[in-house]
């Protein structure tokens, strides 16, 4: 794959070229390796530029010192920085469930009939142990969701804060990766085997508030929307958050009942979070791709998810054993430096 030809524009004509794979396949998914801030500039302005030059919209949705970081760069090119669509991916990604209906999808779905360049950076070293499984997972999906778009989307790795694990399971998630001015395909490409390896079992605390079984039928919705304003507000939540948190609960609490027996809805907290999980039978399996893509407006259902991702701040799921469990985390606020506690 050859590398595109300089940029061409006023004022940014001597930008330097990106080193990447070029615009011949209709899907492109590279992870970036890069070790500095200088390294990460190094490929990221070019790919932004380059993409200005060619007339493709851009979109970069990466953690907010990086963000402002290439910006500043672009704009310094003497690129149209303001034609790109900037986002923290730190608020917009909080959630990895959310980025592909929330930012990838809801930029590119803007442009049908053009190819779209995108750099998306989801996983940084500040990412939790419960949060990894679903941004390894978000990466995997990528693939499926876009395949056969006019898509490239850039997923920059920090090599020397991420561990050789991670890195590892880029391999497994990219089929390209680019490092300097070199790039090539991953031997070990292989997203569907990551999606599995971390659909694992979600143990829960031994203290939970179960919600009563014989509780969660339609006519008990009301007194589950209670139950979990009752939790948000002794954790502290602020009023516009409780009523998040009830719409989500409600929709947990509706897929039990339209899912049939053997459903169970429990609520605990952690240091710094309020979490609701619910697990019922499943008539089949779920496709792992299940709230993480837009629902055509004519569809009268299948939102019910997409909303929960939403919504919180971080959904795990586990399917197996002729269930599905539904894990879904909201952020406490902090109190005097502290998480909150809920009572």
């Amino acid at each position: 794959m050859d590398s595109e030809p300089p940029s061409s524009g006023p004022g940014w004509a001597g930008a330097p070229a990106w080193h990447g794979p070029g615009p011949e396949d209709a899907f492109t998914h590279p992870a970036l390796f890069y070790r500095t801030p200088a390294d990460y500039l190094a490929a990221t302005v070019p790919f932004v530029v380059g993409g200005l030059a060619r007339d493709e919209p851009v979109a970069v949705s990466v953690p907010r010192d990086n963000l402002v970081a290439l910006r500043d760069a672009v704009a310094a090119s003497g690129a149209p920085a303001d034609q790109v669509r900037w986002l923290d991916m730190t608020e917009a990604g909080r959630n990895p469930g959310r980025i592909i209906p929330g930012v990838l999808r809801a930029f590119a779905d803007q442009h049908p009939r053009r190819r779209v360049r995108i750099i998306g950076e989801p996983i940084w070293a500040g990412r939790s142990a419960d949060e990894y499984p679903a941004c390894a997972q978000h990466e995997a999906l990528i693939n499926a969701a876009f395949r056969g778009r006019e898509v490239t989307i850039l997923c920059p790795y920090d090599t020397h804060r991420l561990t050789s694990a991670v890195l590892t399971e880029a391999e497994l998630t990219h089929p390209v990766i680019v490092e300097g001015d070199r790039h090539w395909t991953s031997t070990g490409y292989a997203p569907d085997a990551v999606v599995d390896t971390h659909n694992q079992p979600l143990p829960e605390p031994e203290q939970v508030s179960a919600y009563p079984a014989d509780g969660i039928t339609a006519s008990g919705l009301a007194a589950i929307r209670r139950w979990a304003a009752d939790h948000s507000a002794r954790a502290g939540l602020d009023p516009q958050r409780q009523d998040d948190v009830v719409l989500a609960v409600n929709e947990l609490a509706a897929n039990c009942i339209d899912h049939g027996h053997a459903s169970r809805l429990a609520c605990w907290t952690t240091g710094s979070a309020l979490v609701f999980q619910a697990t019922n039978a499943s008539p089949g399996p779920l496709s792992p791709l299940a709230g993480r893509l837009p629902v055509p407006v004519d569809h009268r259902r299948g939102r019910g998810l997409l909303m929960i991702n939403q919504i919180a701040d971080l959904v795990r799921l586990h399917t197996g054993d002729g269930h599905i469990t539904v894990r879904v985390y909201v952020d406490l606020p902090a109190r005097d430096g502290k998480p909150a506690q809920a009572g």
